[in-house]
């Protein structure tokens, strides 16, 4: 099984190199590789879609230009838009937000107020039940038993 293989450097677009490599008897396809074109290998390889868009600066004149320009300045108008909206709905969340805490807040208040009346309620009935209630005394049971032997 017997390989051999050529390869050609073509001189490409932005300072790149093509490598192009042929394989004979191994029937495997070989990918081209982008190389860099000069000796220090510095720069990165720019994709086909980037290297047409900036070939030729536009007049400030044409049609195309003044078209571009347009469409530019109504999308710059739409984010603009678009910001001091989301800012001012954000503004209103927390004016709302706000109002909802404050309103929590005198809730807590209010009861914290009437628990505290509701303890009190409480330990008021809790001290009068204790007061009505007779203690059962060790005298008593005492007399009463030696009461009983007699």
């Amino acid at each position: 099984m017997s390989k051999t293989s050529q390869q050609n450097s073509t001189p490409g677009v932005n300072g790149i190199s093509v490598i192009h490599t042929q394989a004979h008897a191994s029937g495997l396809q070989q990918v081209p590789q982008l190389v860099p074109a000069g000796p220090g290998g510095g720069g990165k390889a720019v994709p086909p879609s980037k290297q047409s868009k900036k070939s030729s600066p536009m007049d400030r004149n044409s049609d195309e230009y003044r078209q571009r320009r347009e469409r530019n300045n109504m999308a710059v108008k739409k984010s603009r838009l678009k910001s001091k909206q989301k800012a001012q709905d954000t503004l209103q969340r927390v004016n709302q937000l706000k109002e909802e805490n404050e309103r929590l807040e005198a809730k807590i208040k209010l009861l914290t107020k009437e628990l505290s009346v509701l303890k009190d309620l409480f330990l008021e009935h809790a001290h009068n039940l204790a007061d009505n209630v007779q203690p059962i005394s060790t005298e008593n049971t005492t007399t009463n038993s030696d009461n009983a032997g007699q």
